[in-house]
């Protein structure tokens, strides 16, 4: 086998844009150039996936970044079968680089006879010859116990974190970060923590899924900047309705930070008529023209987190150093604007 010189990057169809920044991200830390693996990824007439890697990849370390986003079956069998490509091209390890994890919502069994998909998922992932995952905030964690091989999960938290202290910058006293639900509490102590904020929490009763009956808001939050923080936000619904409560309940201004914009349906046009000043996304699914055109909504970088992650596990040094606002700050200067 070759000695590995140098990392490899290849990407599917599902956020082109993303992978080609993480490349640039990465020529600028290595001071030469990182470009993206030559293949095509196509389709048969019948929508069967077709992948063809134009390189040698014999003895590399390849990553192939692909979020499997809608449409989600696509995108997760454009992985699975550009690792089949990769693995039966002799390359020496192959990483998933999964900015958006889809199927992570279905880690439960939620009332009999139903399935846990994610867990299907992460054996499909592991069977197409992938050793390693990284991914970007999990819709939930034990996920990464469902996989035989290593995961790494990044957090967008301290993205957000150097976000909000550029955005409110002498502002920080009035700031209240709010969870949307006692399941988030979690992520959104995260981010308090991190900016210094006090913490509050929307309660919210289901009659059944999708369709909230009942909100309370815990925690005073009159004249305060209100920033509402979860994981994903799909169709906006939960998402305006809490931010409309918080003005009942006396907030000054509403603002939300999301890890993963799915916006499926009429996400955007609630969000773009909701009461929230702005919606802050990241951009580990591509964003839509209809997103990009909305001005309430703000798209924050990813590709300085995923390079230096990529980095760090192809030389074997800690990911974990990514979790600190501090070690990310160098590599967002300039990025981030008030």
């Amino acid at each position: 086998m070759p000695t590995i010189l140098e990392p490899k990057l290849i990407t599917g169809t599902a956020n082109r844009p993303l992978a080609q920044a993480i490349a640039r991200r990465m020529s600028m830390h290595r001071g030469i150039h990182v470009g993206l693996v030559d293949a095509r990824v196509e389709r048969f007439n019948d929508q069967e996936v077709f992948v063809e890697v134009y390189e040698n990849v014999r003895g590399e370390d390849m990553f192939i970044i692909q979020p499997t986003s809608n449409p989600a079956n696509d995108n997760l069998m454009e992985l699975l079968i550009m690792s089949d490509a990769l693995r039966r091209s002799s390359a020496k390890r192959i990483t998933a680089v999964i900015p958006y994890f889809g199927y992570a919502r279905q880690d439960r069994r939620s009332k009999a006879r139903t399935p846990i998909s994610a867990k299907l998922v992460a054996n499909m992932i592991v069977e197409a010859g992938i050793e390693r995952v990284l991914t970007l905030d999990l819709h939930a964690a034990q996920i990464q116990g469902f996989f035989d091989i290593p995961v790494d999960n990044l957090y967008a938290s301290p993205i957000f974190a150097l976000d909000v202290l550029t955005q409110f910058e002498g502002a920080s006293d009035d700031i209240m970060v709010v969870s949307p639900d006692v399941g988030g509490v979690a992520r959104a102590r995260e981010l308090a923590k991190r900016i210094n904020a006090p913490l509050s929490i929307v309660d919210k009763r289901r009659e059944k899924p999708g369709e909230v009956a009942d909100m309370t808001v815990i925690g005073n939050v009159e004249g305060k900047k209100c920033i509402i923080v979860d994981d994903i936000c799909d169709t906006a619904g939960t998402l305006c309705k809490a931010a409309d409560l918080l003005m009942e309940y006396g907030a000054t201004e509403v603002h939300a930070y999301i890890s993963h914009g799915v916006l499926s349906g009429p996400a955007v046009d609630r969000i773009g008529q909701s009461v929230m000043k702005s919606l802050v996304i990241t951009d580990s699914i591509e964003p839509t023209e209809a997103v990009k055109a909305t001005p309430n909504i703000r798209v924050l970088p990813t590709a300085p987190l995923f390079a230096q992650a990529i980095l760090n596990i192809w030389n074997g040094t800690s990911v974990s150093s990514l979790f600190e606002t501090e070690t990310l700050e160098p590599g967002y200067e300039g990025l981030l604007k008030a």
